[in-house]
């Protein structure tokens, strides 16, 4: 079936029965290839049979559709003309892992950060209705995305304009980590409630047993019949009404059958709808029907084990992370963690088993987060907020207005920064270090290896400052790493290779400081090798201090704004003529890839470094 589809339209002449064989072959498509690349393997296969009644019905070359994050968008991506090119999801040069606007004309918004699906579909149709087209438009977002605050904003404004905009809530009981809150807690009710699932299962029934033809207003009659009857029994003054949407279900997200008829009669609406979906996350693969975290995000695996292949390697920077919070937490009894629904990814899972009554999972509401932290600092507390750094992005005003403005002690501890790979543009944590650090009040650190990193953490522990520590994805270095961290002098660098006369010197950050080691090597002059350690506060006395003929910064980050930056500006404010040769992540965004390819892309290896610091220095560009 799948090798016949030709376009998204030859879907709506398709039966039921070559929809189901459909979704089988779409299945094997993605686990052969996300087996082999890595990817969102648990949510896209909950979602194969929901996108298949999506374009079963909708004409999606009139109408319109929004995918919330997009971690459940493979399918999509197959039945809209990536069919062949599949097999190149996440690698460079190839499909990215999150639908985008300039890989497909069916790609109608690009995503990868949560919540935004359903204020950007209100956009489309807004954008439709003003210039007089009358395509429809669908937002698909999970439940987990709907604890974001932005979907409630936008559900609030689109019930408030009674515009005919349809969101379909994606209900698998599980984001990333456990649902928190309680709007999770309310969906739950709603599933749970014996007189509800009675009502849902007769609802069904009825929707099964009506001929094609005699759906209209039956359908329309019985959900009528629900919405009003059972619901109002028994959750009376329902969320989503409140907020002016009309609402349907709970209904199987895996019956097309159902969601066709339900579809259906949805388009003809002319009203706010939100359709409540029940799917499995990992549907039809058991390994993640079972384990839906672990093959929520996955690397390369064994497609018929389900065991994920892993080389050894030293221990990552998030686990030495958990092991530092944990150890400190012992000790000192003020220290609580939070996380915006990622306790696994940032490493809290630990802290959450020793300490439950210390931690905090906010659901994916990272703005929250940060002012939650800043309430408990006011309180006398030691919160430690661990976020992903592209998330961090969203809690911008949070950290200065809140933290550093009242000059409060919170740790943001910053995971994947730097260059993350695969998962590409919307997941790159490059830029953490150019917004932070024009924030009075701030200390940004990054350390060299994972036994700076926990030197680090005690450090900001025993300081009474606004600290982030920025720290890269995947192993260290495999260095030893002290039980009992040695003292950290705060705002000041370190010399790692120190010279007689030199003629350069290269200040490196965090994940750099190894780059610029080898760089060291590849030169075959004197090199002083300087780890940053902090990018704010600048160590301006070792800046001074250096007599190097050419200064080199080297940073896993935007050049806009970054440590190289601050340099600059530091030799500009004290006339200090020494040339400075920047290297980082030019002013634009960065693609997937492994990360290798990235570092080479940007010019980030040993060899391009020390490549055009040589023509610099033959052009004899020099105080």
């Amino acid at each position: 079936m799948l090798e016949s589809l030709n376009s998204p339209a030859d879907l709506r002449k398709m039966r039921i029965s070559e929809l189901k064989i459909l979704a089988s072959e779409i299945r094997h498509l993605i686990l052969d290839t996300v087996s082999e690349n890595g990817g969102h393997l648990a949510p896209s296969f909950g979602t194969v049979e929901l996108t298949l009644a999506l374009y079963s019905i909708f004409d999606f070359d009139k109408d319109k559709i929004v995918w919330d994050v997009g971690h459940q968008a493979y399918t999509h991506k197959i039945l809209t003309g990536r069919r062949d090119s599949f097999h190149t999801l996440r690698k460079f040069g190839g499909l990215t892992g999150f639908p985008k606007r300039s890989e497909s004309p069916y790609d109608f918004f690009g995503v990868g950060h949560s919540s935004t699906s359903i204020s950007a579909a209100l956009g489309l149709l807004l954008a439709e209705e003003i210039q007089h087209k009358n395509g429809k438009v669908i937002a698909v977002i999970g439940d987990g995305a709907l604890t974001g605050g932005e979907a409630f904003e936008a559900l609030n404004h689109a019930g408030q304009l009674k515009k005919n905009l349809i969101v379909i809530l994606n209900d698998n009981e599980m984001s990333i980590a456990k649902n928190v809150g309680a709007l999770s807690e309310y969906l739950s009710e709603v599933r749970l409630n014996p007189q509800y699932r009675q009502a849902k299962k007769d609802f069904e029934n009825f929707i099964k047993n009506l001929n094609l033809s005699d759906i209209g207003d039956k359908i329309l009659n019985a959900a009528q019949s629900v919405r009003y009857g059972v619901k109002s029994a028994i959750v009376p003054g329902t969320i989503f009404e409140a907020l002016g949407f009309t609402y349907i279900g709970p209904i199987d997200g895996h019956d097309i059958k159902v969601m066709q008829g339900i579809f259906s009669r949805v388009s003809e609406l002319d009203e706010p709808v939100l359709i409540h979906v029940h799917t499995t996350k990992g549907k039809g693969y058991a390994p993640a029907e079972k384990s839906p975290e672990k093959f929520h995000g996955v690397g390369k695996f064994n497609k018929d084990t389900g065991e994920i292949l892993k080389k050894p390697a030293p221990p990552t920077y998030t686990e030495i992370f958990s092991k530092a919070i944990v150890d400190c937490a012992k000790v000192n009894k003020k220290i609580v963690a939070i996380t915006a629904a990622m306790p696994s990814g940032t490493g809290l899972k630990k802290f959450a088993e020793k300490f439950p009554d210390r931690f905090f999972d906010v659901g994916i509401a990272e703005e929250h987060a940060v002012t939650l932290a800043a309430g408990m600092a006011a309180g006398g507390l030691r919160p430690v907020v661990a976020i992903y750094s592209t998330f961090i992005q969203r809690a911008y005003d949070q950290i200065l207005h809140d933290i550093c403005l009242q000059n409060l002690p919170v740790i943001i501890c910053l995971d994947r920064a730097g260059l993350v790979g695969e998962d590409g543009a919307t997941h790159h944590g490059a830029f953490d270090m150019a917004f932070l650090r024009t924030i009075p009040n701030i200390n940004i650190l990054a350390p060299k290896d994972e036994n700076e990193l926990r030197q680090m953490f005690f450090a900001a522990v025993e300081n009474e400052k606004p600290v982030a520590i920025r720290y890269p994805r995947g192993s260290g270095s495999g260095v030893e790493v002290d039980e009992i961290p040695q003292k950290l002098e705060w705002g000041k660098s370190e010399y790692i290779l120190q010279v007689e006369n030199p003629e350069v010197a290269i200040f490196a950050v965090g994940s750099m400081v190894s780059v610029a080691e080898k760089v060291a090597q590849i030169l075959n002059f004197p090199v002083n090798v300087i780890n940053a350690r902090f990018v704010k506060p600048l160590d301006k006395n070792i800046l001074s201090a250096e007599t190097a003929k050419l200064f080199v910064t080297i940073e896993e980050g935007t050049l806009s704004g970054g440590y190289g930056a601050a340099i600059a500006e530091f030799l500009e404010d004290e006339k200090i003529s020494t040339p400075l040769l920047r290297f980082g992540i030019n002013d634009k965004f960065v693609e997937h890839g492994t990360r290798a390819e990235l570092l080479n892309l940007c010019g980030l290896t040993a060899e391009n470094i020390a490549e055009k610091i040589l023509e610099v220095r033959n052009l004899g560009i020099r105080s």
